[in-house]
């Protein structure tokens, strides 16, 4: 399993990839992601969301934690309201390294 570093990265790279599949390959199908207070469980669920998340870029600055459970802040920014706003994206994975757990907040 990949240490916390080299996992948010890839997941930062993979979300703003014009490959959508490397992004949704990071997700355990019984995934539950928490944004903007609303949550989404499942890999489908997970899909809807992030055809609503508008393109933005990231700007990491700190990751902390083990290989399982993870936090990385990132400054975000794009063509939204509040725009740019750094956020905290806190990661559970399982053994297999996918995510089982996302939770973002301000």
């Amino acid at each position: 399993m990949q240490d916390p570093q080299k996992f948010v990265t890839e997941y930062l790279a993979a979300a703003v990839a014009s490959d959508r599949e490397r992004y949704f390959a990071l997700f355990d199908d019984d995934v539950v992601v928490h944004d903007d207070g609303r949550s989404h469980q499942g890999l489908a669920a997970v899909r809807r969301w992030r055809t609503e998340v508008p393109p933005v870029r990231y700007d990491l600055h700190d990751v902390t934690g083990t290989p399982t459970a993870c936090t990385a802040l990132a400054k975000v920014s794009g063509d939204f309201p509040g725009n740019p706003v750094t956020l905290r994206f806190t990661f559970e994975r399982n053994t297999q390294g996918k995510i089982t757990l996302l939770d973002i907040t301000p």
